[in-house]
This record gives structure tokens, C-alpha cells and sequence, in this order.
């Protein structure tokens, strides 16, 4: 599959392309190849990712994964890598009064990168939740709440397949997915 990059080639940059194809993620994973964006870095590729529900085929969360190489090393990134993540997914509308929601939908994200041994440097992000409740000749509708987590941080290396098998987990934690059992390696991701 050709890759949609921005930028002239470049060694570290082609061993971090390598490295985000070889990326092992869990089998309800669909990544797709997208445009990268062309302004923000002289390299770049961009995912985005579905988390697939197995018993109906919807998706339960959605998300995108940008990787940016700047040789430079741009001041704000600390370094020459910058990742930049979205992720969506509707919750339970149980959850919808909870007053810790953001700091948890926050822990999701720094524990995925802890688990997968990251150090993210210059972490920065948003969470946002939004409650949507009917009323009138809608009222026969639940409650619903939608989560997004909006982040970046700078790798230190070119290792970038480790920074999107983390996000992905954070995407299916986000999703409802439980953790994968201790023992069970994820697959090379589904790509369409």
C-alpha cells in the first residue's frame, strides 16, 4: 500500500513509517491511511482508526493519529517527533453526571502510554465530554454523552508503531473495549 506522506524522503523519517506499519494492534483496529497534513512538518503521515464492535459491526469509537518529523526540532516539540491524536467515542449515560470524567478519560491515555513504556515528552491535551438531552417531540430519546480526547506529545525516537499501538488502546478503552488478557499479542493492524 503506497503511503500518503507529506514531505521528501527522508532515513529516520521512512524507519518511523516502518515502524507504524509493523505497529501491533488489537484485531477490532481498522486503520486507514489518510492525507497527511502538509504545513505543519516537512514529514508526515496521518491514521485514522475505527474501533469495530464484533457482534454488529459499528463502530464504537473513531479517532486520528498524526506523526510529524521536523529535522529542525521545532522549539514547542522538544525534539524533531510530534504526535497528534483525536479520539471519539459515545460513553454510557450513566456517566454523564460524573464530576471526575475528564480526569479519567485523561488517565486513559497516560496509562496506554505508561503500559506501552513511553515517556511522553511535552504532553499536552483536552478532554471534552458533552451531554445531549431531547426534549419536545424528541423526548422519547436517551440521554447521550460523547467523549473526545485531544493530545500531542514529542517521541524521543523514531520507534512511532509504539506511539500508536498505545493510542490505539486508549481508543478501545475509550470504546468500551476490555483490556486484552495478559499473554494475548495484538495483531498487525487491519488496514483498508
Amino acid at each position: 500500500m503506497a503511503s500518503q506522506i507529506s514531505g521528501a524522503p527522508s532515513s529516520d523519517f521512512d524507519h518511523a513509517l516502518r515502524s507504524v506499519h509493523d505497529a501491533r494492534l488489537r484485531p477490532e483496529v481498522r486503520l486507514t491511511e489518510v492525507p497527511a497534513p502538509t504545513r505543519l512538518a516537512p514529514h508526515a503521515v496521518a491514521m485514522t482508526a475505527d474501533i469495530v464492535d464484533a457482534s454488529d459491526g459499528e463502530d464504537v469509537a473513531t479517532g486520528r493519529f498524526v506523526l510529524l518529523h521536523d529535522p529542525d526540532e521545532p522549539e514547542p516539540w522538544s525534539g524533531a517527533w510530534r504526535v497528534v491524536t483525536f479520539a471519539r467515542a459515545e460513553l454510557e449515560a450513566e456517566v454523564a453526571g460524573d464530576p471526575m470524567l475528564g480526569a479519567v478519560g485523561w488517565s486513559w491515555l497516560t496509562d496506554a502510554l505508561e503500559a506501552h513504556g513511553i515517556e511522553a515528552r511535552n504532553l499536552a491535551g483536552t478532554v471534552t465530554h458533552v451531554v445531549s438531552e431531547s426534549f419536545g417531540d424528541l423526548d422519547d430519546r436517551e440521554q447521550s454523552v460523547e467523549m473526545e480526547i485531544r493530545a500531542s506529545w514529542s517521541p524521543a525516537d523514531a520507534e512511532a508503531g509504539t506511539h500508536l499501538s498505545a493510542w490505539v488502546d486508549m481508543l478501545g478503552t475509550v470504546g468500551g473495549l476490555p483490556p486484552l488478557p495478559d499473554g494475548v499479542v495484538a495483531l498487525p493492524g487491519r488496514r483498508r
